[in-house]
């Protein structure tokens, strides 16, 4: 394929990232329609529920008046041919007579998987797969990776300072150490996933709610690691767990321990997940198998240092993204993820680095597999 196709397919990428935070657990797609070498026809999938990133691009031709009779579709990801929230999008492409369809990855989902390439090509359209592939697997990886292992994606997010300080050791000190933008970029990342995850000491020292903001139709199921049942009542998350869900994640030794702190809890609308202990820490690989059996996509771990150090010794991150504010706490800073953690010794390889300025703070996220 040639360099024109690549730039056709590069603007369908742009516009298939404008529904990231908008669209999960559904893949982010983009679409172009070419015609003449002139684009006619411009989508992307921009809300879950929502019409595709084929239909809105079609959608874009009739209001400008374009015909896209024998035009060519750039698309990200293969056209659905399913019945599902929306129509087959295959079914569309034919109708509008389309000559050829280019898409970066075939969709490895089970009641895709090829199926909507061979359709349109039985139609006599020509399609052309594989541009710009890589690209297009990294922008869905957490969608490829359930649809092929039923396993969640886990991304590990924090700020720090430039001297690896995650808080101020004085709790009357300003409460953030990332900027404005930084929040605000941390609240994108929270419409991404499906669930939000804490360690109860978080929840202890900070009373977090855990919701985004503005949430977008977004409310991600929030998690609390609490092996010995600490959780104050009195809490943001207890109290609005009938508005927003709650897991609690506990051990069985704990409920027995406490029942009628146990029985207060859900009375509050909160669920209470018991999963093993050792050491006095909550399994977390039984509990990631828990998540992916309920469909969570992405598991967005938001802890203390020693619940983000946990998942990068156990090799449970998939993604991480870190927040560094121009700032040197020194003695005024606590808890890096290192100091209590010996045994996150090793170096960690990074795949995919990217790093963004977001005002005077610096935002890196890489992939960890």
């Amino acid at each position: 394929m040639s360099q024109k196709d690549e730039k056709f397919m590069k603007m369908a990428l742009k516009l298939a990232r404008r529904g990231v935070g908008s669209v999960e657990p559904n893949p982010a797609v983009g679409c172009v329609i070419v015609k003449d070498e002139k684009v006619i026809g411009r989508g992307w999938h921009k809300k879950f529920g929502g019409p595709h990133a084929e239909i809105n691009a079609l959608n874009d031709c009739e209001k400008r008046g374009n015909n896209p009779e024998g035009a060519a579709m750039y698309v990200t990801l293969e056209p659905c041919c399913h019945h599902g929230k929306t129509g087959p999008c295959t079914d569309q492409i034919i109708k509008a007579k389309l000559a050829k369809v280019v898409i970066a990855m075939t969709d490895p989902s089970l009641h895709a998987a090829g199926r909507g390439i061979e359709q349109l090509r039985n139609a006599g359209i020509e399609v052309q797969t594989g541009l710009c592939e890589n690209l297009a697997e990294r922008l869905n990886a957490p969608f490829i990776k359930f649809a092929t292992t039923a396993k969640s994606w886990v991304i590990l997010k924090w700020a720090q300072s430039i001297d690896s300080k995650l808080a101020y050791a004085d709790s009357t000190e300003d409460r953030w150490i990332s900027n404005e933008k930084s929040r605000k970029d941390a609240h994108k990342l929270r419409r991404r996933t499906q669930a939000i995850l804490v360690g109860v000491n978080t929840v202890i020292a900070d009373d977090p709610l855990l919701t985004p903001r503005p949430a977008k139709g977004k409310n991600p199921v929030r998690i609390v690691l609490d092996t010995n049942l600490r959780i104050p009542l009195e809490s943001k998350l207890i109290t609005t767990a009938k508005k927003t869900p709650v897991i609690i994640v506990t051990s069985h030794e704990a409920i027995q321990a406490t029942p009628k702190l146990a029985e207060k809890i859900t009375q509050k609308g909160a669920e209470l997940l018991t999963v093993p202990a050792t050491k006095n820490r909550c399994d977390l690989n039984v509990l990631l198998e828990h998540l992916s059996k309920r469909s969570f996509q992405q598991l967005l771990v938001e802890g203390g240092p020693r619940t983000i150090a946990s998942f990068l010794e156990q090799d449970l991150a998939d993604e991480i993204v870190i927040y560094i504010a121009p700032k040197i706490l020194a003695a005024r800073g606590k808890a890096d993820i290192s100091e209590k953690n010996s045994e996150l010794s090793r170096c960690l390889n990074f795949n995919h680095v990217e790093i963004r300025l977001l005002g005077g703070d610096v935002r890196i996220s890489a992939a960890l597999k």
